[in-house]
Formats: C-alpha cells, sequence, structure tokens
C-alpha cells in the first residue's frame, strides 16, 4: 500500500513492542508433576456444581500427574520459584498455548533450571515496586520476607530468593504490602495466622526465621495463605472434601507457635493438600492425580466452624487422589455443555 499506508500503521515513537498486538486475556497456566508446562484460554473450563466429576484438564503418562494450576494475564512476568529457592521469569505469552488435553511443553526446554529442580510456585508480576514484598514458606516451617524490588534483574540462569536448608524446599510464595497477615498451613490440618510485621526485610541469599513449629514427625507445610477480611478460608483434603471458615476463627499468633485445628483429617478426608484465602464471587478449580478437573463455585459452599471435617467438593475416581488447587475468579453463568477441544477426537 506504499510509504503512507505504512506511517499510518506504525507510530513515530519507533518500532512496534510485541505486546502491543497481544489483547490482554485471562489463561490457565498447567504444570505437571513431571514437569510438563501450557497456557489454555480460561474459558476452556466450565463450572460445575459441587461434586461433579469434572472434565479431562491435561493428558499425561501412567505415571505423570497434574501438580500445579494457575491464573495469568497475557502480559503478566511469570517468576518461577523452584524448590531449591531459585527464581527465574517469563513473560506469560511465551508459555507455549496448548489444547486442554494435550501434555503442553516440557519446563527443561522451557526455563534454565538444574536437574535437581522443580516447580514450588508461580506469581503474575505486573511492576517490581519497592512498595512490595515476597514472603517465602518452606515446607520445615520456615519463612521469609524481601522487597520486591529486589527481583528486578533476573538472569536467564535464575537467581537465589531464598537460602534452603538441605533436608527442606520452598513450596509457596506471596505478594504482600508490608502489612498483611498470613496463615501457614500444614499437612496434618494445623494452621498459625500473625501479622507480617513479625518479620523483618531480608536478603535475598538469607534462610528466614522460623514461621511454624510442626507437631507429628510426618508433617510439613502446604501452604502460604494471605487473610482477606471480606473473604473465608477454604481448606481443601486429598480425598476430595473441604471447607470454608470465617478468618475471625484463627486468633492472632506469635510467629513460630504450633497454630490451630484448621481441619480435621481423618481417614475420610485424608491429609490437607492445600487452604486457601476465598470469596463468595470466586471459583475453584481442582485437580486430581489422574489429571480430571473441576471447576466449581465458592459459594456453592456454604460457611461451617473451624474444628469441622467438611464436604464433599469433588467424586473421586477409585484410587485417585485430589494434588493441586487453585482459586480463580468465577464466571457469570456456568456453561452447561463441556468445551470439546479440537485436538481432542469426538466420544473421547
Amino acid at each position: 500500500y506504499g510509504e503512507d499506508r505504512r506511517t499510518e500503521i506504525l507510530p513515530d515513537e519507533g518500532e512496534l513492542n510485541i505486546e502491543d498486538l497481544l489483547a490482554d486475556t485471562p489463561w490457565v497456566i498447567t504444570l505437571s508433576q513431571s514437569g510438563y508446562i501450557k497456557r489454555v484460554p480460561m474459558e476452556t473450563y466450565r463450572e460445575q456444581r459441587r461434586g461433579g466429576k469434572g472434565v479431562q484438564g491435561m493428558n499425561t503418562k501412567d505415571e505423570d500427574y497434574v501438580e500445579k494450576v494457575f491464573t495469568a494475564s497475557t502480559h503478566d512476568v511469570m517468576l518461577f520459584f523452584t524448590t531449591s529457592g531459585r527464581v527465574y521469569w517469563k513473560k506469560a505469552y511465551e508459555i507455549p498455548e496448548s489444547g486442554r488435553a494435550a501434555r503442553g511443553k516440557a519446563l527443561v526446554n522451557f526455563l534454565e533450571i538444574g536437574t535437581d529442580e522443580s516447580i514450588a510456585d508461580l506469581l503474575c508480576i505486573r511492576e517490581f515496586s519497592d512498595e512490595h514484598f515476597l514472603v517465602m514458606a518452606t515446607k520445615n516451617g520456615i519463612v521469609k520476607k524481601t522487597c520486591l524490588g529486589a527481583f528486578r534483574n533476573i538472569r536467564a540462569g535464575g537467581i537465589i530468593a531464598i537460602a534452603v536448608d538441605e533436608n527442606d524446599v520452598l513450596i509457596g510464595v506471596q505478594l504482600t504490602n508490608g502489612r498483611n497477615e498470613l496463615v501457614l498451613s500444614t499437612r496434618n490440618g494445623m494452621s498459625i495466622r500473625f501479622e507480617e510485621s513479625q518479620l523483618r526485610d531480608q536478603g535475598r541469599a538469607t534462610r528466614g526465621v522460623r514461621g511454624i513449629t510442626l507437631g507429628k514427625q510426618d508433617d510439613r507445610v502446604v501452604n502460604l495463605t494471605i487473610v482477606n477480611h471480606e473473604g473465608s478460608f477454604l481448606a481443601v483434603t486429598e480425598n476430595g472434601y473441604g471447607k470454608r471458615t470465617r478468618f475471625d476463627e484463627y486468633r492472632f499468633q506469635k510467629r513460630g507457635g504450633k497454630g490451630v485445628i484448621a481441619i480435621q483429617t481423618s481417614v475420610r478426608n485424608g491429609m490437607v493438600v492445600g487452604a486457601y484465602a476465598v470469596q463468595d464471587t470466586d471459583a475453584v478449580m481442582l485437580i486430581t492425580e489422574g489429571g480430571q478437573t473441576v471447576r466449581m463455585p465458592v459459594a456453592d459452599l456454604r460457611i461451617i466452624s473451624r474444628n469441622t471435617q467438611g464436604v464433599r467438593l469433588i467424586t473421586l475416581a477409585k484410587g485417585d487422589k485430589l494434588v493441586s488447587a487453585t482459586i480463580i475468579a468465577a464466571e457469570e453463568e456456568a456453561s452447561g455443555e463441556d468445551i470439546v477441544d479440537p485436538e481432542t477426537p469426538s466420544g473421547e
């Protein structure tokens, strides 16, 4: 169309950035236990009522299963925190897009991570502000707070986010404002609530301090959560049960205490796999070891008292277990039909 036509399309300031051509839309990012990652449009997963069987979320090998599910927008910076305490970053649009039932791309071909590392948590960051902090937690109950601005310049080979003990691993990271209240939850159903002000700002390559004292020998921290006073606390167990409780039922304690019972662990419930701050307008996406996925409105769960067993969230197949859950924005109306993946033949 000639030079005049080209001038109308390209601004005088210089070349267009690739991000200017990408709509800022929501995505579901799925990571399997053996390290396969993919990006799927949010509308792929329809909402279901409590107790549903879900839809197939990812095809996996017999020895693999879907471990983590996250939500992000196209232009977000994705921070990948590994179990060894290192952090890597990519733009959300750089994560490979795949169909609902596809396996995705091997993480070792996507990030320059070590063979002994696996992803502990992901965060979506828009701006690396000095007014915000990253609070990290390990399975042995160690917590650490570091200014977000310390993570502005991340090399391709990653940088140290927290110094992790030899017998410990990083399990979760939260973005905070320096004045938040935090909850640590353990596999045996205990939770401790304390103020973030009890943590001092530390440099990146430091160990942290005691956040919770673990009780039984097989206990470990499974989640780090920020208290939402307008919401409630949802605990989920491996046998597909869960419950919502008001945060007011968790009294403040000093950092390093043993905590209180968040949900009863039993033969029916199994151990806790996660605990999250939720609101009625949220939805929860549940992932099982066999790769089944169910998305349901949080409003379907009534709020009950703290020291109880909860209700069924998902109907599991024989031998299957719940391994992961994530909180996402609920659709205004749940679709009544499954979405057909164009990569999946009809009837599968």
